[in-house]
């Protein structure tokens, strides 16, 4: 039930206001403003009637110190003459609105329930400019590397100018939330992100999407459709992939970077807008000129601010840090108290190679703690394909060159699987054999076949 806190000297005001609204509220009483503040602070109301005149504090300086106090507090101000100019006073210091004596019941719920409207939206607002900052501000990409470190500083640098940005990276390092951290941190934090991944979308589509169509441009273009550069006017267009597009489409991108306008699929108007560019891609920009499939003139115009991301084995500092972000993440989500990962579970991550990179990294510790019942994640609750995947390929590229007979391979990755969960489980036996999925007996006849000894073995941090 909401809290409502009436504040006036005069008990007969009091209590009309009180049987009016106590059906609906909890309502707390005050007769100054000693007894207000008090109240405030013990019952946290969300909305207060306030008397303008107040025994021992002129109404008006209690206004003040309240929104001082809680700046999102609504006040509805009480008065028997309502003057312009004490209204235009009080709604100067922070009050709703205004009700007078002697009071109407209709008005009087009909203002408290638009008040409690407001201080609605205004949580809702405070909670949504909150998630804003956590999913897109810095707080959100990771990383305490040389690398980050300097990515960061060209992000604050760049975020409130105009300049086309290429975000160069593999797979999975951030690209996109890097984008929008640029977007989030500038002057066009309050106009519309908007993203298209080139990828996806067809050849026949993407100019559609990229510039829109007019009704019938084409056979299934039934309606004017807005695309991506006009829904992002003001904003920030992020284009995820650019090196997929055509070379048609490309130079439709160039046109736009040059003139500041487009015209839609099928149509013949001229389209204005005001769209800050940034760019992404995983593939190598400068051998796709070279091969003819990307324009250079196009490649210098969105290449102004270049932002390259390291892939995740080149600041491999930056793992702990990261997991301990997902760790909490998830554990969260799922409504678990996971502590974060053994260390020698956290060896195994300092260790492999991350193909994958932070993508990678966060769907592991997402699954990883969707299936653990422990508070820290141990070894054995990683996939097994956890393995070092440098020495399992050079296995498979041995066997494809001849230098060795597939069985010698198959023995040579038995080995080195047996090996990996026995260091992943630090040389327990009946651990490994769980993780391996065979009994002890058969994972101890194994160990004597192929000759593996614990006690010839370095550990993982060694």
């Amino acid at each position: 039930m909401h809290r409502i806190l009436i504040v006036d000297d005069e008990v007969g005001a009091r209590e009309s206001l009180r049987m009016i609204l106590k059906t609906d509220y909890e309502v707390f009483l005050a007769k100054n403003a000693e007894e207000a503040f008090a109240q405030l602070k013990e019952h946290m109301p969300e909305v207060v009637l306030l008397d303008i005149i107040l025994p021992d504090l002129d109404g008006l300086r209690v206004l003040e110190q309240m929104k001082k106090r809680d700046p999102d507090l609504i006040v509805i101000m009480i008065t028997a003459t309502k003057t312009v100019k004490t209204a235009v006073e009080a709604m100067r210091l922070g009050a709703y609105d205004y009700i007078t004596k002697p009071f109407d019941v209709d008005e009087l719920r009909l203002t408290v329930s638009r008040a409690l409207s407001t201080r609605a939206l205004q949580k809702e607002v405070t909670y949504l400019r909150q998630e804003i900052d956590r999913s897109f501000g810095f707080d959100n990409i990771i990383g305490k590397s040389k690398a980050m470190k300097e990515i960061f500083k060209v992000i604050k640098q760049i975020a409130n100018s105009k300049s086309t940005v290429l975000i160069m990276g593999e797979s999975g390092t951030g690209k996109e939330l890097v984008s929008r951290a640029i977007h989030y941190n500038g002057n066009r934090r309050n106009f519309p992100f908007v993203t298209i991944n080139c990828a996806a979308i067809p050849e026949t589509l993407i100019e559609s999407e990229l510039f829109g169509h007019e009704k019938g441009a084409f056979t299934n273009a039934v309606e004017r459709k807005m695309g991506r550069f006009e829904l992002a006017h003001e904003g920030t267009l992020f284009l995820d992939e650019i090196g997929e597009l055509s070379l048609v489409t490309q130079a439709k991108i160039l046109r736009f970077l040059e003139e500041k306008e487009f015209t839609r699929v099928g149509g013949s108007k001229t389209i204005k807008v005001d769209v800050r560019l940034i760019c992404a891609t995983n593939k190598d920009l400068t051998r796709l000129i070279r091969s003819g499939t990307f324009r250079e003139d196009l490649f210098y115009r969105i290449n102004v601010v270049p932002i390259v991301l390291p892939p995740l084995r080149d600041r491999k500092e930056d793992i702990p840090l990261l997991i301990d972000h997902f760790v909490k993440k998830y554990s969260e989500e799922n409504n678990k108290k996971v502590l974060g990962l053994s260390k020698e579970a956290l060896q195994l991550m300092m260790h492999y190679e991350w193909p994958g990179n932070v993508r990678e990294l966060e769907n592991l510790i997402e699954r990883a703690i969707a299936l653990t019942s422990n508070e820290w994640i141990q070894p054995e609750e990683l996939p097994l394909s956890f393995l070092n995947p440098s020495k399992i390929d050079g296995l498979k590229e041995s066997i494809l060159r001849g230098d060795v007979t597939f069985v010698k391979a198959e023995k040579d990755f038995e080995r080195e699987i047996i090996e990996d969960a026995l260091r992943r489980t630090n040389f327990v036996q009946s651990r490994a054999a769980e993780l391996l999925g065979i009994s002890r007996r058969i994972l101890k006849y194994k160990m004597d076949k192929l000759g593996i000894s614990p006690n010839g073995m370095k550990p993982l941090s060694e």
